[in-house]
């Protein structure tokens, strides 16, 4: 068995868990906080009673993954999560990301100093009225600061019992040996969807590591809907293109730990119901 995979349908081929970084198992089809800011992530979405909705129906539902970061708003996105579920239940782990700078709606700035990213997890702290940030994501490594220094400053943070795990953002197979070879990675985010997966070999190392791969943009940012395999394979299912995607990521890797995001309650419920769609060995055949 898979590293971190949960026996729950494991003679399917198929499990709802994941035990991230030695946590207890929790749901792997998560909520991504990003569509809750308004559009390049930047200020507020409409009213935020409707975010406040969303994110504690996706709790309702059985999320047990939260995933957000200090520069969605910025500091907007963590606001709401704390002002939506605090105090947190039981078993729910916020992941949350710093090193990324943002002065506009179009502009990121990396800063991986290890005082900056201090700074950057004390904020993200005091903002999700935390003790301890469940996961703690790089959200870009910082060329001009050594690996070393980077992932030293997170490790002193965990040390000190402010962050439990770490986790990394955009990287290669060559820079997550290399911060394996540093610390302990829980998890690492990258782009990979039904139709980009450039980030395959990154998965393969994920899967022998135990290490939880929380792909973004897994529905592709709409371009899904276009392909027309997806849409027959969900229309057998009497599914949507969408959710067809999100269950291909959910049987293609036990390790594969996806955080759609939106604003939409409906589009909320549309997301998880992916959860109880089961493909066939023929489906994922001809998903590729």
């Amino acid at each position: 068995m898979v590293p971190g995979r949960s026996a729950t349908d494991s003679a399917a081929g198929f499990s709802p868990d994941f035990a991230l970084g030695g946590e207890p198992p929790g749901r792997r089809l998560g909520y991504g906080t990003a569509q809750l800011t308004g559009p390049g992530y930047w200020g507020p979405r409409g009213d935020a009673r409707d975010a406040v909705a969303v994110l504690r129906r996706a709790v309702e539902r059985g999320v047990t993954l939260v995933d957000t970061a200090d520069n969605y708003g910025p500091s907007i996105a963590e606001e709401l999560v704390a002002e939506s579920l605090y105090p947190y239940a039981e078993g729910l782990l916020i992941a949350t990301k710093g090193g990324v700078v943002r002065t506009s709606d179009r502009a990121w700035h990396i800063d991986g100093r290890p005082e900056r990213l201090r700074a950057m997890c004390e904020a993200s702290l005091r903002r999700l009225r935390l003790e301890a940030i469940g996961l703690y994501q790089l959200h870009r490594l910082d060329p001009a600061v050594p690996m070393a220094e980077q992932l030293g400053a997170l490790d002193e943070l965990r040390a000190e019992g402010k962050i439990r795990h770490i986790g990394l953002d955009s990287v290669t197979v060559e820079q997550l040996e290399e911060a394996l070879g540093l610390t302990d990675i829980a998890s690492v985010q990258n782009r990979f969807n039904l139709l980009d997966r450039d980030s395959e070999p990154l998965l393969k190392l994920c899967e022998a590591r135990g290490i939880a791969f929380l792909p973004w943009f897994p529905l592709g940012n709409g371009s899904l809907t276009a392909d027309p395999e997806c849409a027959r394979i969900a229309a057998a299912h009497g599914a949507t293109p969408g959710q067809i995607a999100l269950a291909w990521l959910l049987h293609r890797s036990p390790v594969l730990c996806p955080t759609p995001g939106t604003g939409s309650l409906a589009h909320l419920e549309e997301n998880l119901d992916a959860g109880a769609v089961r493909l066939t060995a023929e489906d994922m055949a001809a998903l590729g």
